[in-house]
């Protein structure tokens, strides 16, 4: 379980999260949603360990990252929003780098990483560099690479970005069996509708403040929408701001 307790946080001396706390349980699949600038990515920051609360306490299954930063980390695996690879690395070296990370053992990661290669129709690109994969094949390998680790806890930014409607589909396969073996999934996006399909509950962030936390049906209730036309939330929530 992934636990935020009263996180103040931020960049030097400009907190941009206030007193935000929220729990993800195992077994759940929970949207991180708000407006640009809302926090979400400053959230995922301080989770992952790149920024230090001003204040506050984060908690993976019990552990903080004090408590043992190598094992905490071993615990998530990041799908960015923008992929991140090596140019001098081929495919099979980024998921070879991924199974000494997570100090995974080689047969059984690789019978994972093999049957995730070959529904994103990468199977047959092992020996290929980065440069020579489009955005949405790069965003498919960093995919492959979370998803063949046994991390405790997935976090997604914004993962239907530059994705076609196939690879889309498998990603929600995917999440829905993470759910099933009872990992935790975080994930932030725009997209409600695809996105409501496997979360079991949206946060809303809102300046760095929790504004709501729900299923789409309680969202959808509470900004006055209907559940088949939930992106009108972003609309309430900018007129809320005064920027609508």
């Amino acid at each position: 379980m992934l636990k935020v307790e009263n996180l103040t946080g931020g960049y030097q001396h400009l907190n941009i999260l206030k007193q935000v706390s929220f729990e993800v349980a195992n077994g759940e699949v929970v949207g991180l949603i708000g407006l640009n600038g809302a926090g979400k990515s400053t959230t995922i920051k301080h989770i992952l360990g790149l920024l230090q609360p001003k204040s506050g306490v984060i908690t993976l299954n019990g552990q903080s990252l004090i408590d043992d930063p190598i094992h905490y980390r071993q615990q998530i695996a990041f799908v960015p929003e923008t992929p991140i690879l090596y140019p001098e690395l081929t495919l099979k070296e980024h998921l070879e780098l991924t199974i000494m990370a997570y100090q995974l053992d080689a047969t059984i990661a690789w019978q994972k990483a093999n049957a995730l290669l070959k529904r994103f129709r990468l199977d047959q690109m092992l020996d290929w560099f980065p440069t020579h994969f489009s955005k949405g094949m790069q965003q498919k390998v960093m995919i492959v690479n979370a998803f063949m680790t046994e991390a405790d806890l997935l976090i997604i930014d914004e993962p239907f970005t530059g994705l076609d409607p196939l690879a889309v589909h498998h990603l929600l396969e995917l999440i829905a069996d993470k759910k099933s073996e009872n990992k935790s999934v975080l994930m932030t996006t725009h997209v409600l509708a695809t996105a409501k399909a496997q979360a079991d509950r949206f946060i809303l962030l809102n300046h760095g403040e929790i504004r709501a936390d729900g299923t789409v049906s309680e969202l959808a209730s509470e900004f006055g929408v209907s559940d088949e036309n939930i992106d009108q939330i972003y609309l309430q929530m900018a007129r809320e701001n005064g920027d609508a």
